[in-house]
């Protein structure tokens, strides 16, 4: 792998200091406990009261917490685990570690821009840029033309490629409806609370949902950057869907109302990603010794 390095210094620090964050998030309670504040939209918010988070409001601390928990749990193990097999020059374990920078550098993207000030603040950004770094490192590392070469002819591009557009439509029309009519009406969205603006769907329009649809095109064109594209995308979201819907059931148990329908979209989307990412790993030939010096016997 080039910049093994690098990309592993980045990776220790993430580690590091992502585990202290999560834990932080999670275990901390001081604090006076939960009470109201007037918004500048003229919202009555609840706010948390509560430990790192004291002063998000219940429903964003439930869902930070929730992010919390897959992030130490999930993320972090998994991160371990890819740059263990990426080291031993495994292109399954360089994809998966691809996709969980992916992970971490949209975390802690969202952490830095949308939560409340809080004592944690420059960690957030320490782990935003070594993500921003490592996963930009990552990225440059694979050599794209090749891509074609180390996937096997079945693999089912269509049902992958098709996946990503429908999925990127459905989080696009998701986040539009939530957002053009309240700007029609000169009206605040609701669930801004006391936040200035929207960072996850400014997040989302502005770069996961126009990746997807590019790596969905590329990707059923079977074109090289699609091969690379596609499978970062897919393990990025399933470590994302997997915080979505743990934030969604910590949200219903601390008495957020959610739609039965969000909840459905969440865990039905949640359970097919995996389902892909299961079928492409099954379908990258492993190549001995190395994920860049793959046989050239036949063209792309």
């Amino acid at each position: 792998m080039k910049n093994q390095k690098s990309i592993s210094i980045l990776v220790f620090v993430i580690t590091i200091l992502s585990i202290g964050a999560t834990s932080y998030g999670i275990f901390s309670n001081q604090g006076p406990g939960e009470y109201e504040y007037q918004s500048i939209f003229g919202e009555t918010i609840s706010i948390y009261g509560v430990g790192l988070y004291k002063h998000d409001s219940v429903s964003m601390a439930a869902q930070a917490i929730a992010q919390d928990y897959v992030t130490l749990c999930l993320g972090v193990p998994l991160l371990i685990l890819s740059l263990f097999l990426s080291r031993k020059g495994r292109l399954k374990g360089h994809l998966l570690l691809t996709g969980t920078l992916g992970y971490f550098l949209y975390t802690y993207a969202s952490y830095s821009f949308l939560s409340m000030y809080n004592s944690l603040f420059l960690v957030y950004v320490i782990l935003m840029s070594a993500s921003f770094f490592a996963f930009t490192l990552a990225m440059m590392s694979f050599e794209i033309p090749k891509l074609p070469l180390v996937f096997k002819e079945k693999l089912p591009v269509k049902l992958i490629g098709g996946f990503l557009l429908f999925a990127s439509f459905v989080f696009g029309m998701m986040w539009l409806g939530k957002i053009v009519k309240p700007l029609m009406n000169h009206t605040p969205v609701v669930g801004i609370e006391h936040y200035t603006t929207l960072v996850i769907q400014a997040l989302d329009l502005g770069f996961v949902v126009p990746i997807g649809i590019v790596s969905g095109i590329l990707l059923i064109k079977r074109r090289p950057f699609g091969y690379l594209l596609g499978p970062v995308i897919i393990i990025k979201d399933i470590t994302l869907l997997t915080a979505l819907t743990a934030m969604v059931l910590l949200q219903i148990q601390t008495g957020v109302e959610v739609q039965p329908i969000v909840v459905a979209l969440v865990i039905g989307l949640n359970l097919l990603v995996i389902f892909l990412l299961v079928l492409i790993l099954k379908n990258v030939k492993e190549v001995s010794g190395t994920t860049h010096n793959h046989r050239e016997q036949r063209s792309v």
